[in-house]
């Protein structure tokens, strides 16, 4: 009797699918668009930390972009890689970047002279909010006042229906 390797090992791993522009996908919209069945997707929820999708108020999972992506990953690894499910989460854990312990990612040169600059334009915009609202508290305000709505009727002989 004859071995054949399975189909899901001997092919080649398939390219990603295309993730329509959406702000937020259905648990049967990403079974589509990643080829899986729900119940695999409410398992890995319970086994990768990294897949958090939210819930509706009536219970309904509603996954982001990045969770369909997240999804596509861990069955790469899983069914393309041949990794178990612990060897793919160490994979996804070691693959994402690491935190400081202040809680901020380190950046490089360029982008640290971006943080910098970005931080003097929240400097200067939160001095012109303050500007405003000191505008604002004082107690003489330059508000042109404004006309009433329903003015006077002024007719010379004093009644309101001339004749």
């Amino acid at each position: 009797m004859t071995m054949q390797p399975s189909r899901k090992r001997a092919a080649p791993p398939a390219q990603s699918p295309a993730i329509p522009d959406r702000l937020y996908f259905k648990i049967g919209d990403v079974a589509r668009i990643c080829s899986l069945e729900t119940y695999v997707l409410r398992f890995w929820e319970s086994q990768f930390p990294q897949l958090k999708p939210n819930k509706s108020g009536t219970g309904q999972r509603l996954y982001r972009r990045r969770d369909v992506e997240m999804v596509l990953e861990i069955k790469r690894l899983v069914h393309d890689e041949g990794y178990t499910i612990p060897g793919a989460r160490q994979a996804l854990e070691q693959a994402a970047p690491r935190r400081n312990p202040q809680g901020a990612l380190p950046l490089p040169a360029d982008r640290a002279e971006r943080r910098d600059k970005l931080a003097s334009i929240i400097g200067q915009a939160r001095a012109e909010l303050r500007e405003i609202a000191g505008l604002l508290a004082s107690s003489d305000p330059q508000v042109p006042r404004r006309r009433p709505r329903i003015s006077a009727v002024h007719s010379p002989s004093g009644s309101l229906f001339p004749s």
